[in-house]
């Protein structure tokens, strides 16, 4: 389908004083109702109107300084940036450092097309091949004097979600008969197509913030339980297994309490400046989240040597040499990081609820220093992701391989043995399950997030609640322990991913 964008062109028309009291919401039904084509009535009324609803929806009427850049977004589809030197021209000559700015959407239905005239012009006189991109045209008014020969280009955006093979930006034409028809002309456009980013609503926003924060408060709680029973189990029946989760869970807990500190020292900063506890917290922020991720693969280190290298293991102070990797290597991280002073506050752009820019801020790394973060967080997690995904592959074939091996040497097909079966399947799905939590394999979803939202509900609550998990897999851990010790008979399939024996 071939698609077009159009930017209403900057108008040009002088404001009518008799029309000052005007209200701007009825300044498009009274020009559809005159004589003159209504375009221009409506150039020419929207820059003298008076917006007595502040708030209202898909408009925007306000006067910004010609001395720097003005962006603005009616709708969240749709935004304009115009320089500092494109409004300091539509002021004219005047004394005044501001002018008036005015963005809204139209129906695009209104506009009637003339009979194409030759030239570089787009006729859409075939709707069902040719449309207005989400049937809304961008109108925008800055001043009252014409700009032309600009150093820097108005840059219009449109996102939407369509698959658009050969969109094209055109503005309105009006035709020289003077009959309120026109054409769409590319004269002085230049298209430009980028990669769309999934925008989130405001409500959205705030439902994952609710989501994030008592998911954090949760795994908080839920850590600390999970770290007794691993004390407890560590005591009854010490296990390299047990010192491993206990090592992650304690990571686990530092990550998401330091995630809230941060979170609350911003919001008590309120807008002022960074201090030296905000750039500690990010500090304590980044080493959590590399613990986490170092002990996440240490996991899966642990589950490499007790499944694959099985026999004639022999490792002189495990632990040790576990906890020299999965503590000191995020911490010669992070202190090298302290002293180069990427610490900060962090600024990610978002959009508030009328839809202009605003800063939801955290005690992380400074924006302009986010290299260091791609590097530390997104390539070393990445690789983690990958290696336990491989491990926990094999967990699975492991599995199968023993239940093959068992129905082979079982006999008969009565409903006791069935019943066993079906028994021993739910626990090896509960195990994998487990252990994708153990493994960090949750991380990976965050690549949903740049397509779905539902992808982002999935990965905040999932990674919101990692501790919870956690906790589960403590109490899986615990049962199986007393259930072995009153049993004389052992599942060998679960036995062999939860325990192993190596030696001090």
């Amino acid at each position: 389908m071939w698609t077009s964008l159009f930017p209403l062109a900057l108008a040009w028309l002088s404001t009518d004083q008799a029309l000052a009291s005007e209200n701007c919401e009825n300044v498009f039904d009274k020009c559809q109702q005159g004589d003159v084509p209504w375009t221009r009535c409506y150039e020419d009324r929207i820059a003298s109107c008076r917006l007595r609803n502040r708030r209202m929806i898909n408009f925007i009427h306000r006067r910004v300084s010609w001395k720097q850049e003005a962006e603005e977004s009616p709708t969240p589809q749709h935004r304009v940036q115009i320089s500092s030197s494109a409004l300091r021209i539509s002021s004219g000559a005047g004394s005044e450092d501001e002018v008036l700015l005015v963005a809204t959407v139209i129906n695009s239905t209104y506009f009637k097309l003339s009979p194409s005239p030759r030239g570089r012009h787009f006729i859409l006189d075939r709707p069902r091949q040719r449309t207005v991109l989400g049937g809304l045209v961008l109108a925008v008014r800055a001043g009252n004097h014409p700009v032309r020969n600009l150093s820097q280009a108005i840059k219009l955006t449109f996102k939407h979600n369509k698959q658009v093979e050969d969109g094209a930006c055109v503005f309105w034409q009006e035709s020289p008969l003077e009959d309120g028809t026109g054409c769409w002309s590319t004269g002085g456009c230049e298209t430009s197509n980028t990669n769309p980013v999934l925008s989130v609503e405001e409500r959205d926003a705030v439902n994952l913030s609710y989501i994030t924060y008592i998911g954090s408060a949760l795994t908080i709680f839920f850590s600390v339980i999970s770290l007794i029973i691993y004390i407890c189990l560590q005591r009854r029946r010490p296990e390299k297994a047990i010192g491993v989760h206990l090592q992650l869970t304690g990571a686990l807990l530092c990550l998401h309490f330091s995630f809230l500190l941060c979170c609350f020292w911003v919001w008590w900063l309120n807008g002022k400046e960074e201090d030296w506890v905000c750039r500690g917290l990010g500090l304590f922020l980044h080493w959590s989240l590399m613990a986490t991720f170092s002990w996440t693969a240490l996991e899966g280190f642990h589950l490499y040597l007790l499944l694959v290298r099985v026999f004639n293991i022999y490792v002189r102070r495990y632990l040790l040499k576990l906890s020299v990797v999965g503590w000191g290597l995020p911490t010669l991280i992070a202190v090298v990081c302290g002293i180069s002073g990427v610490y900060g506050k962090y600024r990610p752009e978002s959009r508030d609820a009328n839809n202009r820019n605003s800063t939801a801020e955290i005690c992380w790394m400074s924006s302009h220093r986010l290299s260091v973060s791609y590097v530390t967080i997104v390539a070393f997690p990445c690789l983690v992701i990958l290696c336990n995904s491989c491990m926990l592959g094999l967990v699975v074939f492991k599995l199968w391989r023993l239940r093959v091996g068992s129905r082979g040497a079982g006999g008969g097909g009565s409903k006791k043995m069935d019943r066993e079966k079906w028994m021993k399947l739910w626990r090896d799905c509960a195990t994998v399950l487990g252990l994708s939590f153990v493994l960090g394999l949750p991380w990976g979803l965050a690549s949903t997030t740049y397509v779905s939202l539902v992808g982002i509900y999935v990965f905040t609550v999932l990674n919101s609640l990692q501790g919870v998990f956690m906790f589960l897999w403590s109490v899986a851990l615990s049962c199986k322990s007393r259930s072995d010790n009153n049993s004389s008979t052992r599942d060998p399939s679960t036995q062999k991913v939860m325990t192993t024996s190596f030696n001090n």
